[in-house]
């Protein structure tokens, strides 16, 4: 996929939680796993299909699938989740599937009764794919309602800026306002000093990181459609790049996106 069809799945992608009654068909269960062969080759994390997700949820209508995110008790491993996580979900909602990244409104013992999770690894979240209905529920507007009633500008994501943001990172910030974050609680906290761009959050360890991933992802999909080329270093600094090929990441290496 171009950076433009991935800022076009940023705006019609909504977390679904109604889905049709029948599962995925063959060739698009075929098609996800060969995405998650292709990142977990990449990343830190580790993305695991599931065909039956219904058994873990209550709240969840209709037949569905998901992805189950595991990965080491690191910081990386869990930005590696949301970056790449939010990678396929993009992909997914392109082409017309219903997703959304669940932390915790799901049965874990039994997704582990799915899954065989090694013990060094962590349940970090699950991605549920689906046909979704055509039509919203009054359980997903109200959802929706609810944790959207204040939105963060991006402006208010910033803890210092001194100088005004080049025009390509000011709009790959206004994509990094669409992105997907636990109780839309955007957690993430950037900088800009001195001409150079860094993001961070304060608890590295939690799931806060994953949305950390995801915001840096969306970031990079931004400036990538204005023409420049960069990565995001081991300081998480954005850093741009000689080169105009952008590519995924090799493992030691620091996010890059196709």
């Amino acid at each position: 996929m171009t950076a433009k069809e991935y800022i076009k799945a940023i705006d019609i992608r909504h977390s679904r939680r109604a889905y049709k009654s029948k599962h995925l068909s063959p060739e698009i269960k075929e098609v996800i796993k060969e995405m998650l062969e292709a990142v977990n080759e990449l990343s830190d994390a580790h993305f695991t299909f599931v065909d039956d997700a219904t058994p873990a949820f209550r709240i969840f209508k209709g037949r569905f699938s998901m992805i189950v995110v595991t990965g080491p008790d690191s910081q990386k491993a869990r930005e590696d989740a949301g970056f790449y996580g939010e990678s396929i979900v993009l992909q997914c909602a392109y082409h017309g599937l219903g997703t959304c990244w669940v932390g915790g409104t799901y049965n874990e013992n039994k997704v582990y009764d799915m899954v065989d999770i090694p013990k060094k690894m962590r349940l970090y979240c699950v991605i549920v794919i689906g046909d979704a209905k055509d039509r919203y529920t009054t359980l997903e507007r109200t959802m929706y309602n609810t944790m959207h009633k204040t939105n963060k500008p991006y402006q208010d994501m910033f803890e210092a800026c001194d100088e005004k943001l080049p025009e390509e990172y000011a709009f790959a910030m206004t994509l990094v306002e669409k992105a997907p974050s636990s109780v839309n609680g955007r957690p993430v906290k950037f900088r800009y000093e001195n001409g150079v761009l860094s993001v961070r959050v304060d608890e590295p360890y939690s799931d806060k990181s994953l949305d950390c991933g995801i915001a840096k992802l969306h970031f990079l999909l931004g400036v990538r459609e204005k023409g420049l080329n960069g990565h995001w270093n081991e300081k998480n600094e954005f850093v741009q790049n000689k080169s105009n090929i952008l590519k995924f990441e090799n493992k030691n290496s620091s996010h890059e996106e196709e």
